[in-house]
């Protein structure tokens, strides 16, 4: 059965207001909600609210990064947020990127594939109550024991693009986290998973612009694709995934430090395969493409829009109501 969930929290909106936000989400039929960390909310604080205002949503986040907490103080962060919601926390971790490591939290962004590997087996074991003492290939731990580890060890995914870490989150992890692909990538990206394991679950981040100014929402798109497929990671796994050729002139542009140029250089069909927009009903149509192509959660990251600009708090929980999959059945 297909999950839907929501990124949180939602910009401009303060996280003392998010207990109406959960509600409306689960009103509309939204079963989950993930948050995000790079520079607004931390992970775990937006679920913390969560668990406690809406005990039916599950959480997750997508994601952690694995360099910028020490092994022990993630494994205490989601231990006490499984504690919180047993059985409804799921942990995503991931490499992230050297600006958020690096630039923004003064740690070496050095072996992103190993150091995420050893994060995964430390908290598999740290999470379920054992000492754990000994080096992995990227730190050593000393007699770390949690001193209350959850009843219930959350899953934990992992965020994976290109082939080797999607290996590794098949074969060590309760599920994988894609983001900033097309509908029509996923296969490709399910098929590097292999035999799934049961309750192994696919989770997709999927931008959507619900707006009928097609303009508007190809200008927000441009903006954001050209800050993140130009970061090297995600540069090379749109060449995997066949876009070398089409997104050439954008990396070329960007490279020259011509950023209005690069923004010019992303077609059309590009914008519009990662950035989804148009009516709500639209949107939603094309997030359950996500669900057919091998998506168990849908985990839609909504942007602004001028008609939520103008609309405020009431045009949200409209926006929600549509958005949702309940909204879907009953038409």
């Amino acid at each position: 059965m297909t999950r839907w969930g929501m990124t949180v929290p939602l910009g401009g909106i303060p996280l003392a207001d998010h207990a109406a936000v959960y509600a409306a989400l689960t009103d509309a039929g939204f079963t989950d909600v993930w948050s995000a960390e790079v520079n607004g909310a931390d992970a775990f604080t937006p679920l913390a609210l969560a668990a406690a205002w809406q005990p039916s949503l599950r959480l997750g986040t997508a994601i952690t990064p694995v360099f910028t907490r020490g092994p022990g103080l993630l494994a205490m962060s989601a231990a006490a947020l499984a504690d919180a919601a047993p059985g409804r926390f799921a942990l995503g971790l991931g490499a992230s990127s050297p600006v958020v490591v690096g630039d923004w939290n003064a740690v070496e962004f050095t072996q992103p594939f190993r150091r995420t590997r050893d994060v995964l087996r430390f908290l598999r074991a740290a999470l379920r109550g054992e000492t754990v003492d000994g080096a992995f290939d990227t730190f050593a731990v000393r007699r770390f024991t949690l001193e209350r580890p959850p009843a219930v060890p959350p899953p934990l995914l992992l965020a994976a693009l290109r082939p080797g870490m999607l290996r590794l989150a098949a074969a060590e992890a309760d599920g994988v986290i894609l983001n900033w692909l097309a509908a029509d990538d996923v296969p490709r990206a399910v098929a590097e998973l292999g035999e799934r394991r049961p309750q192994f679950d696919v989770v997709a981040r999927i931008f959507v612009c619900p707006t009928e100014d097609a303009g508007y929402a190809r200008k927000l798109g441009r903006r954001l694709i050209t800050s993140y497929l130009t970061v090297p990671a995600y540069a090379e796994f749109h060449r995997w995934l066949g876009r070398d050729e089409t997104l050439a002139p954008m990396w070329d542009a960007w490279a020259a430090g011509d950023r209005r140029g690069a923004a010019a250089a992303v077609p059309d069909e590009v914008v519009d395969a990662l950035v989804l927009h148009g009516p709500p009903e639209q949107c939603r149509e094309q997030v359950r493409r996500y669900a057919d192509a091998g998506v168990d959660v849908p985990v839609v990251a909504l942007l602004p829009t001028p008609e939520l600009a103008a609309g405020g708090a009431a045009a949200l929980s409209t926006l929600i109501a549509r958005l949702g999959p309940d909204a879907g059945r009953a038409a």
